[in-house]
């Protein structure tokens, strides 16, 4: 089979769009999970929230010296919460609060936040898996 120049383009153009590698958009529109290096256990050594990652998110929780992730997306429409001086967690789109423990303070949100998966690695860094962000 003979191709010509333009077919030849025409062939490349749709392989490569085809091929196109997932960014971050792609992931979440897929709900692919992904693995994020919090860092190291140590820098999170004050109990309260950490609000660090809220763009990846999720937040990190210190209380008693055990480390937590706690999701950082309202569960009414998910929108980007942010975090208070108190430990709560404030939806700027709709209102909604939830307690420190992430459980519905206040709606319209009726679901508490999800805990997500987080493990301490051999090195001492904390990984945490979040999906669709």
């Amino acid at each position: 089979m003979k191709l010509n120049r333009r077919e030849f383009l025409l062939l490349t153009a749709g392989v490569v769009t085809g091929c196109k590698a997932p960014d971050k958009e792609d992931a979440s529109a897929t709900g692919m999970e992904q693995i994020i290096n919090a860092g190291m256990a140590g820098t999170f050594i004050a109990d309260g929230v950490y609000s660090n990652f809220r763009d990846q998110g999720f937040f990190v929780i210190c209380h008693g010296g055990k480390l937590s992730a706690l999701s950082a997306i309202c569960t009414h429409r998910k929108c980007k919460l942010t975090a208070r001086p108190d430990s709560s967690f404030y939806c700027p789109c709709h209102g909604s609060t939830f307690d420190p423990g992430g459980h519905v303070t206040e709606g319209p949100a009726k679901r508490d936040l999800p805990r997500l998966p987080a493990v301490l690695n051999e090195r001492g860094q904390l990984l945490v898996k979040v999906s669709g962000v």
